[in-house]
């Protein structure tokens, strides 16, 4: 059997996750503690009860998401689960770094909630959007894209085979929307996002974060990270530290991930975190691939009596 850890993304979070690890687990308890250290304020308290408004502020959620699962991680690490790789989507990639023993967590937490501020600055309030196009190939996505007049508009997630999100300036993602719709998706719709992410209207964003980084020392990783910007396997801390800085610009290759990393050998896929968005992109891109999760108690321990 060879696993791997994946880590969810932004839109995962709800209100209540990770609150039953933090009842039954010491460990957990301190890894809220010391997050709550970090930031400032009571990371348990905006992560079990909200409100949601406050929890879904990008600068709120990437922390609070990303402390959720390095508990997950924590719990099925000491239970002995070691993977052979690691990768996360979008915000997951630095769960999946910080579980990999790259940075520390107290620094990722930081990390990530300066990283949510700066995607929220880069693109003012009602200017940029992103939208889910259901039932189109990578190809027509992109010449559809290609040939909106309105501004730009950009593939940003290659989620799974027929599931590709795009992002951009408002007014042109809306007419990508009804270019999809003539085009035959199966659906196209925009999504309740703030922030159109993994395009070129994150530049701004980007040069920021490649500052911030400057300044953290990266640590060879315990375990490889399979890297979303490339898709590639990486072991060298500045390579992971470019990707990263790429990551947040550049389209998301979860799908080609998937495959590398089957390719590589992986048999069974453990998602650390809430909810199950990642599990259900793994089953249509692998479809007899093991998928496993772990965001409480109960799939902890059903997990373990999988594994074993």
């Amino acid at each position: 059997m060879t696993i791997a850890f994946v880590f969810p993304g932004q839109g995962s979070q709800y209100a209540g996750m990770g609150k039953d690890l933090y009842d039954n687990f010491g460990t957990v308890r301190e890894i809220y503690e010391s997050a709550s250290e970090t930031l400032g304020y009571d990371v348990a308290e905006l992560s079990f009860k909200g409100p949601r408004d406050e929890l879904d502020k990008t600068f709120r959620t990437q922390p609070c998401l990303l402390t959720a699962s390095y508990a997950a991680f924590h719990v099925l690490s000491s239970e002995g689960i070691i993977p052979a790789c690691a990768a996360g989507h979008s915000l997951g990639e630095y769960s999946a770094v910080t579980a990999a023993g790259v940075i520390p967590f107290g620094v990722a937490v930081k990390l990530t909630e300066k990283r949510g501020m700066y995607m929220q600055e880069a693109v003012p309030p009602g200017r940029g959007l992103m939208a889910a196009l259901l039932g189109l190939d990578r190809d027509t996505v992109e010449k559809l894209c290609g040939s909106v007049k309105s501004g730009y508009v950009s593939p940003a997630n290659y989620n799974c085979p027929g599931q590709v999100v795009i992002a951009g300036e408002k007014t042109a993602v809306e007419e990508a929307v009804g270019l999809a719709r003539e085009a035959g998706a199966r659906r196209a719709v925009p999504l309740s996002v703030s922030v159109p992410s993994h395009c070129r209207l994150m530049e701004g964003a980007s040069l920021k974060l490649s500052a911030l980084l400057e300044g953290i020392d990266f640590a060879p990783p315990a375990i490889p990270i399979v890297n979303n910007a490339d898709a590639a396997f990486l072991k060298d801390p500045a390579a992971i530290k470019d990707s990263l800085i790429r990551q947040l610009g550049n389209p998301l290759l979860w799908e080609d991930s998937v495959r590398r990393m089957i390719a590589y050998g992986v048999d069974t896929f453990i998602e650390a975190g809430p909810g199950k968005v990642l599990a259900g992109l793994i089953k249509r891109i692998v479809p007899d691939a093991r998928i496993l999760n772990v965001a409480d108690t109960d799939t902890l321990r059903e997990t373990l009596k999988l594994l074993r």
